[in-house]
């Protein structure tokens, strides 16, 4: 060996070996032990509302039940922020995937008190308790506005 060339000194190889190891060891480790991992926990539902949303050419929103196409509630233009945005990104959503658009979205009362909605067309699924509780009472008036819930 000429003196030009200088060898890598093998105590960082070994130790960049060892992270290495260690890394993919504690990686492996956790994924197969759910450590870390956040999981929702298994509630039945305790109420269920499917609804269809409109836009008007005035810029309300019209919500509608499903069911019997009865009309739930008007949001009247510069109103209901949080919903609006909620809704219109499940609907991007929908138009992206070039999924069916007449589809109802779910809103959905867990028995443990939680509140979401869903998109079962895309199968998206939005806790809304984690937006607070302001952003949250936006929704759970859906659920009993304008009547009959099942």
């Amino acid at each position: 060996m000429d003196e030009t060339t200088q060898q890598f000194p093998r105590k960082v190889l070994i130790a960049a070996a060892a992270l290495i190891a260690f890394t993919i060891s504690a990686a492996a480790t956790a994924r197969w032990s759910g450590l870390g991992a956040t999981k929702e926990p298994q509630v039945v539902a305790s109420q269920i509302r499917e609804l269809r949303f409109e836009d008007r050419i005035d810029g309300a929103v019209e919500i509608y039940q499903s069911s019997d196409g009865r009309l739930v509630d008007v949001l009247l233009p510069g109103t209901s922020g949080f919903v609006r945005i909620v809704m219109r990104s499940l609907a991007r959503e929908r138009r992206l995937s070039d999924q069916d658009r007449s589809t109802p979205f779910r809103l959905i009362r867990w028995a443990d008190g939680r509140l979401s909605i869903e998109d079962p067309t895309t199968g998206r699924h939005i806790d809304l308790g984690a937006f607070g509780t302001v952003n949250t009472q936006a929704f759970a008036r859906l659920m009993t506005a304008g009547g009959a819930v099942r």
